[in-house]
């Protein structure tokens, strides 16, 4: 059985209030200005909300494919999370007031019930096994709360 890391998860402190900052991380369309791996996410329906669902494009060098997640967890200014129908993962950012007025942003990749055997196959394949597809994760995680917090600084 492939071993899978049930929780990804990267944390960073933005100098910027949680408002501001939960301005971007709920902005979903936008995400794919700050993760490598997102190329487009489409949102269906209105705002973004408990419930919304949307269309993700994901991108890997020439490797393009779809996603599709709902939104599972929406608490303004708090946290977002939505589950991922195809792998049956969890991404979620959550925001805590720092002491300094500032926002810690935590981003994380739960997989509670595991992943899919369609996901687990394809990552071993494709991606070259869990363990190298986890640390891509990570670092992509990194570079996004990276991009997130530059934006919100400026």
């Amino acid at each position: 059985m492939t071993e899978i890391e049930p929780l990804l998860e990267e944390t960073i402190e933005v100098d910027a209030p949680p408002v501001q900052v939960w301005a971007l991380v709920s902005d979903l369309p936008r995400m794919a200005s700050w993760s490598p791996q997102v190329a487009k996410t489409i949102v269906r329906g209105g705002p973004v909300t408990l419930g919304t669902r949307t269309l993700n494009i994901n991108r890997r060098g020439a490797l393009v494919w779809p996603t599709r997640s709902k939104v599972i967890r929406f608490e303004p200014h708090r946290e977002i999370a939505f589950r991922v129908k195809d792998n049956k993962t969890i991404w979620s950012f959550s925001l805590e007031e720092s002491p300094a007025g500032g926002t810690v942003v935590t981003q994380r990749r739960e997989a509670p019930d595991g992943l899919s055997t369609i996901s687990i196959r394809l990552t071993d394949l494709v991606f070259g096994g869990q363990t190298s597809f986890a640390a891509e994760l990570r670092e992509g995680m990194r570079q996004t709360l990276t991009r997130i917090k530059a934006e919100a600084e400026s």
